[in-house]
């Protein structure tokens, strides 16, 4: 596999920065995860304007132009001999001191990693997923913005631990209030009756490219969806529960917490639109 790094590609093996990177040493970066379909980056142009948005939020200066990552990763794609997968694209601040501050810092390095996509299993997406609650919640969107995908990404592996110990691949993650903010990796979304809802980015919650993809396919299917607090008993309760994300796609949840969700099977909503979700994958992006 070859890496992207400032400008040129080099051997998995020699793709290095160094040990005084901020990225490193402090979490200090932005990223994005994207998807390759058949030959097509999935909403990659809203991914970059994202990976801008994150970068302006912390003060990062973004060493390339938004024309100029694209060539990039869709090159990173083409080096690999990729027609599906899954992309990393990573900022991070830069050498520094020791010290927080960034302005000592110089030199963004741009980090592209462009290789096959691990997978929930297939029989997840057909009977669908366990999960839990983490006792680990969200960090306070005042102290940090979902809106930042930043490298800070230690609160959400804490949680995507207690998962494992509860020998489920995943976990809601509750905000202060104890509302529902969203999953480790992923968004989520449920059905009471004939409403949808899901957790709004002041709740903690990314605003998910793919989430972003579902909500305006349901608007199309004429699919009501609210952004709305949510709690552990509407979860508990819900008809119809499902997950979003860059790697999960839409992947249906049938246990919470050990209560069942709805009939204990993926609902007929949730496949519908997952099947809908697939068939618009090498639509909705830039073709290598």
């Amino acid at each position: 596999m070859k890496v992207y790094i400032n400008g040129g590609f080099v051997d998995e093996a020699d793709a290095k920065i160094s040990v005084f990177d901020h990225g490193l040493l402090y979490g200090d970066g932005v990223f994005e995860g994207i998807r390759l379909y058949k030959g097509c980056v999935f909403k990659l142009e809203e991914h970059l304007e994202r990976l801008e948005m994150s970068a302006k939020a912390i003060l990062l200066d973004l060493p390339m132009s938004r024309q100029e990552l694209s060539d990039a990763v869709c090159e990173a794609c083409r080096v690999n001999g990729l027609s599906d997968g899954y992309i990393r694209l990573v900022v991070t601040r830069g050498v520094g001191t020791l010290g927080l501050s960034h302005k000592n810092c110089k030199n963004p390095q741009v980090i592209i990693i462009a290789d096959k996509i691990a997978l929930y299993p297939k029989e997840f997406y057909t009977q669908g997923l366990r999960i839990i609650t983490s006792p680990t919640r969200r960090i306070n969107p005042a102290a940090l913005p979902p809106m930042v995908k930043s490298l800070n990404y230690l609160n959400n592996i804490m949680a995507k631990a207690d998962a494992g110990l509860a020998g489920c691949l995943e976990a809601i993650m509750l905000n202060d209030q104890g509302y529902v903010a969203e999953c480790t990796g992923d968004n989520i979304f449920l059905r009471h009756k004939d409403r949808w809802a899901t957790p709004p980015s002041h709740a903690g919650a990314l605003k998910g490219i793919t989430r972003g993809a579902v909500l305006e396919i349901m608007e199309a299917e004429g699919i009501a969806c609210a952004e709305t607090n949510i709690t552990r008993y509407e979860v508990w309760t819900a008809d119809e529960i499902f997950l979003t994300g860059t790697a999960a796609e839409l992947i249906p949840v049938v246990e919470v917490d050990g209560r069942r969700i709805g009939s204990g099977s993926p609902g007929e909503q949730t496949l519908k639109l997952l099947d809908a979700f697939q068939d618009r994958v090498t639509r909705d992006g830039t073709m290598l």
